[in-house]
């Protein structure tokens, strides 16, 4: 009996799963780590004033108030407009840090017990650099986009 030897018969494949797979996690990857920037979520119309702009507000808390009072911490929604989903939403995204300055956004239009509310939760965390957003007043009395 002759023993054939299959190995010369076979033809050289390219497998692509592997590269495949590769590449699912490669976009799963760069989805999960890219930043969203919190500006081009939502459009506020921020009050005008005049002033100083704020030295270093990288480094702070934002907490930003829409125009329907629904609030947002750094990149966090928080899900009801009360005190205490607001303390711990704040709680949780800026840890145990209470000399963090903090930049409260609200929009023009926001209802004012929704800003009080803001200032009411810092308030109760400890909470004592909260700086105010506001769009630089043109010559016109129109706010800069």
């Amino acid at each position: 009996m002759r023993i054939r030897d299959h190995r010369a018969d076979d033809e050289p494949e390219i497998n692509l799963v592997p590269l495949i797979d590769v590449i699912l996690v490669m976009i799963i990857f760069f989805v999960v780590t890219a930043t969203f920037d919190a500006r081009s979520v939502l459009k506020l119309e921020l009050p005008r004033a005049t002033g100083e702009a704020a030295t270093d507000p990288s480094k702070a808390l934002i907490v930003l108030v829409n125009a329907d009072g629904r609030y947002f911490v750094d990149d966090r929604e928080v899900l009801r407009s009360d005190v205490e989903s607001l303390k711990s939403t704040i709680s949780e995204v800026a840890g145990t840090d209470r000399d963090r300055p903090v930049m409260l956004r609200a929009d023009a239009r926001t209802p004012y017990q929704a800003v009080v509310t803001v200032y009411d939760a810092l308030g109760q965390l400890g909470f004592r650099k909260v700086m105010n957003a506001t769009a630089p007043q043109t010559r016109d009395g129109e706010a800069a986009r």
